[in-house]
């Protein structure tokens, strides 16, 4: 098979590229390197089943011409990241919805399999826990800027949607609840690595205000299980699904955990979020999926416990320290 990575050279797309070209497919990965990374696709680079084409999502005759060509699109490309979100919220903006435009407009065309990446942001400031795909989605006010992105990702799934109600596109939408793992850079605000690259140089681990609340912390690994057994499953056109590990732990516990299993000196200090972030922040205090639906489609659910996640955090991390 044939298949188009938009995002291919981020963080999950070069572990989901690695995985399919082992499969025997195909794999083309379009990414502009604005966050994704050559570098993150170094075992695969030269393979004669795979091609890297540097370009933008929002080039609308790019996207054409690489979905015509292929037989089914991941569509992982996106400005994400909180840190780029509050500085950037234009940009996080318009390339979500228009990138997801212009990809579902080109697989429209021979009603290509598309699998479209959403996020756990959705679910906004909701209450009602663990996150369920049909639950109400509850965002903020347009003053704070951290739901634009979750806005935008909202934008993303009605429209995916419509097309697959209108003209049976068949679609199947991903929300990802805080996938880490080896290649997530931190440069954007994505925790884990942050705090285990501190940890390893004796640097302080910095969290946001009282450190209580709390996240699930998912595999890249089993994630990407689960969008390849998505890929081969009928079953899932035109649904939504939650993608990530339901095990909970505060940030506060998450330093300290990273800590004792790297053997740092590194203390733990608190931040208050006005002094990290520009005005029209507010966070979630818990963020927990309800990955049933998921495991009754595919079989299948993540597993991958938070030790061994920070684990292969860490071994990647010296290994580069160690170069």
């Amino acid at each position: 098979m044939k298949i188009l990575i938009t995002g291919g050279a981020g963080f999950i797309g070069s572990h989901l590229a690695e995985r399919l070209i082992r499969e025997g497919h195909d794999v083309t990965a379009l990414d502009d390197l604005s966050t994704g990374r050559r570098e993150n696709l170094v075992s695969i680079a030269a393979h004669p089943r795979f091609r890297l084409v540097e370009g933008s999502v929002l080039d609308t005759d790019l996207v054409e011409d690489l979905v015509d060509a292929c037989d089914l699109v991941f569509h992982l490309a996106a400005a994400v990241g909180v840190k780029l979100i509050m500085e950037q919220p234009s940009r996080s903006i318009l390339t979500n919805v228009g990138g997801t435009e212009a990809v579902l407009k080109a697989a429209l065309r021979d009603r290509k399999p598309v699998f479209v990446a959403s996020t756990s942001e959705v679910y906004g400031k909701s209450t009602r826990l663990p996150f369920h795909e049909d639950d109400d989605l509850v965002i903020g006010a347009t003053r704070n800027l951290r739901w634009s992105y979750a806005s935008a990702k909202q934008i993303d799934e009605f429209l995916a949607l419509a097309f697959a109600r209108e003209a049976d596109l068949p679609v199947v939408i991903l929300r990802f609840f805080n996938t880490t793992g080896p290649r997530q850079t931190g440069r954007y605000g994505m925790v884990v690595p942050n705090f285990v690259q501190a940890a390893l140089e004796d640097r302080p681990l910095t969290v946001h205000g009282d450190g209580q609340q709390s996240r699930c912390f998912g595999h890249v690994a089993d994630v990407v299980e689960a969008l390849v057994r998505l890929m081969d499953c009928d079953a899932a056109r035109g649904r939504v699904f939650n993608i990530g590990n339901d095990q909970e732990v505060t940030i506060r516990a998450l330093a300290e955990r990273i800590i004792a299993m790297t053997g740092s000196n590194a203390p733990i200090i608190h931040v208050p979020y006005e002094s990290v972030y520009p005005e029209g922040f507010e966070d979630m205090a818990r963020r927990i999926p309800d990955v049933s639906r998921l495991e009754q489609t595919i079989g299948f659910r993540p597993r991958r416990g938070l030790d061994e996640i920070i684990a292969d955090i860490v071994a990647e991390k010296r290994a580069r320290m160690a170069a």
